[in-house]
């Protein structure tokens, strides 16, 4: 701030102060509006490559060839687009570097990762699960974007499109799950059970986005809604197995789903629009802010004759709510750090596969009827009391 020579600065410096300030904390939301567009994009095109190259390994390298080709070109293109828009990482948070830098790691692991997919040398679910980690990462840039937003109304938005992109990422894996287990011809029961992990987790994210996101994309949002070949599909992948046809049925739920994706990725676009034309109106009232007058969408101006209290007491609950989702997000985001952990250490000293070691914290969970993560914290904690132990 400037100060006058020979006096404090006055009220006039402090409005002047206040505007420049939330002058820049706008801009840099429009920025970050950028970069979210840019991770929804790769993200696109990661949940792309993935299904495609469920298919090409289950169908021991017989169907969609041509689709793992293009899908990995996109996604090649999507992360140097990712790169320009993150640009450097001096003014960033230290939690949102350490995310940015767990998502660029897993995309730096994508050229081996292909080959081993070309050369079908890696069941296709541990192919599945290195993509999803990727995106799993990627993901979990989004809520560390909005620390500094303090407008209720942006802030739900946000909250709205993570919810959206989360949902999407489930639907995404329920695609691959979906692809894997028709091409082969055969669903296990796990993969049953995760199958419908992810189609209840899929209901809980919408709920969430429908909760706070413009009316005017309810009505998108039930193009994407599953039909009845879906469901008949889902139903039939929860209850039998499929007949060996060749990859028929397979391709047909990939072709399915995948229109429900695209339907999604139209409506992440329009939810960002939404966003960013938020933003846009606040920059345009930058100059007039703080107004002399209450705004027009102020409550102390929509209802002059309300007691204040009531109305604070208003706003704080829906800004805590707001929180609390958020908090939960992050809080999800987290726990499967912490499993992702704990399958590391068993897979390094029981040398398990990735996939056996996610069955044995999950059978030890169901044993002892305890959350996985509750039993991933025990697994490490016990690891860290032993390498104590042995320095000792």
């Amino acid at each position: 701030m400037t100060i006058i020579t020979g006096r404090l600065p006055g009220a006039t410096e402090w409005f002047q102060h206040a505007r420049l300030m939330r002058k820049q904390q706008l801009c840099k939301l429009a920025q970050l509006g950028t970069l979210v567009s840019r991770i929804s994009h790769l993200a696109h095109m990661l949940q792309c490559e993935r299904g495609a190259s469920n298919i090409w390994l289950c169908s021991q390298g017989t169907l969609y060839a041509l689709e793992c080709k293009a899908s990995r070109a996109l996604v090649d293109d999507q992360r140097t687009a990712l790169h320009h828009a993150l640009g450097t990482p001096l003014m960033a948070s230290s939690t949102l570097c350490e995310r940015v830098a767990s998502a660029l790691q897993s995309l730096e692991q994508l050229p081996q990762l292909r080959e081993a997919i070309t050369a079908c040398s890696l069941p296709a679910a541990t192919a599945m699960e290195h993509y999803s980690r990727a995106l799993r990462n990627l993901l979990s840039i989004v809520p560390q974007l909005n620390d500094s937003i303090d407008d209720p109304q942006i802030a739900g938005r946000f909250v709205a499109l993570y919810s959206l992109m989360q949902g999407k990422e489930l639907v995404g894996q329920e695609r691959a799950l979906g692809a894997i287990g028709f091409t082969q011809g055969f669903f296990s029961d796990e993969m049953r059970q995760t199958l419908v992990d992810r189609i209840d987790g899929q209901q809980a994210c919408f709920d969430v986005f429908l909760s706070l996101a413009p009316v005017a994309l309810h009505e998108h949002f039930t193009l994407s809604v599953p039909g009845a070949e879906t469901e008949q599909l889902r139903r039939q992948a929860c209850t039998r197995q499929p007949a060996a046809d060749k990859g028929v049925l397979a391709l047909h739920w990939f072709s399915l789903q995948t229109a429900r994706l695209e339907q999604l990725r139209t409506l992440e676009e329009l939810q960002i629009a939404d966003l960013m034309l938020a933003v846009d109106a606040l920059i345009a009232r930058a100059d007039d802010y703080p107004a002399e007058e209450p705004l027009a969408d102020e409550p102390l101006a929509l209802y002059p004759q309300k007691p204040l209290l009531p109305l604070v007491r208003q706003q704080a609950r829906e800004i805590e709510q707001l929180s609390r989702q958020l908090a939960s997000m992050r809080d999800t985001l987290e726990e499967r750090k912490v499993i992702d952990k704990a399958k590391s250490v068993l897979m390094t000293h029981q040398q398990m596969s990735e996939e056996q070691a996610w069955c044995q914290l999950r059978k030890m969970a169901m044993d002892k009827n305890q959350r996985m993560v509750d039993i991933a914290r025990a697994l490490l904690t016990v690891k860290a009391l032993w390498q104590e132990t042995s320095k000792g």
